[in-house]
Parts: C-alpha cells; sequence; structure tokens
C-alpha cells in the first residue's frame, strides 16, 4: 500500500477533470473493441452520447462511419494502452484499469517518462 501511496502523489490529478465533472451524463454508450461494429454504420448515433467509453486501443481513424469519433473516456489494460501519444485525444480522459503488480510498475514509469 506504501507504493500505491507513493504513486498517487505523482499523479497531477486524484480527481475528474472539471469538464467532465461538470457533464450529466443522461445517455453513455462503452464501445468495444472486438470489431462488432465494422460494417455497421452507427458512428452517427455514436457520436450523439453525451459520454462516449472506449475500451482498450481499437482505432477510430479510418472507422469513423462505423464507431463514431467521439471519445469521452478510453479505459484500458495497460497492456492495451495506445503506444502512440497521438492516440490519446487531449479532449479525452485515458483510464487504466490496473490490477496486477506489473500495471503499478506500468503506471510509474509513465508518470515518471521512463522505460518499462
Amino acid at each position: 500500500t506504501d507504493k500505491l501511496k507513493n504513486l498517487l502523489e505523482l499523479l497531477p490529478e486524484h480527481d475528474l477533470p472539471e469538464d467532465l465533472k461538470s457533464k450529466h451524463c443522461k445517455r453513455c454508450v462503452v464501445v468495444g473493441s472486438g470489431g462488432i461494429l465494422h460494417g455497421s454504420e452507427l458512428g452517427h448515433l455514436l457520436n450523439q452520447f453525451d459520454i462516449v467509453i472506449r475500451l482498450n486501443d481499437a482505432p477510430v481513424e479510418g472507422y469513423t462511419n462505423h464507431v463514431g469519433n467521439k471519445t469521452t473516456i478510453r479505459m484500458t489494460y495497460p497492456e492495451g494502452a495506445p503506444l502512440s501519444e497521438y492516440a490519446y485525444p487531449p479532449a479525452s480522459l485515458f483510464v487504466a484499469a490496473l490490477y496486477k503488480s506489473v500495471d503499478f510498475n506500468w503506471l510509474e514509469a509513465m508518470v515518471k517518462n521512463e522505460t518499462l
């Protein structure tokens, strides 16, 4: 638990960003990464949700007609995190689901800008 406390101290925020706190989530959608939406042409419908939560590293670019282009929250395990800094839209929140000790090592390396 000391390691976790020390790690939390390194993080810039312990709360949701203000723009997310102020949102009233009337309609939310979780978009997985299984590819079931390919060919669905539901992108315009998905973009209409107040909050769009995307799981793992499912691509958006090149598939917007099917999966939309709005991302409010990107949630993933560390091994599913996008590798490119450009894959993290600045207006969205990245949420890492940590549960293994190596996940906490990953987070520490990310925060300290170190290689793992």
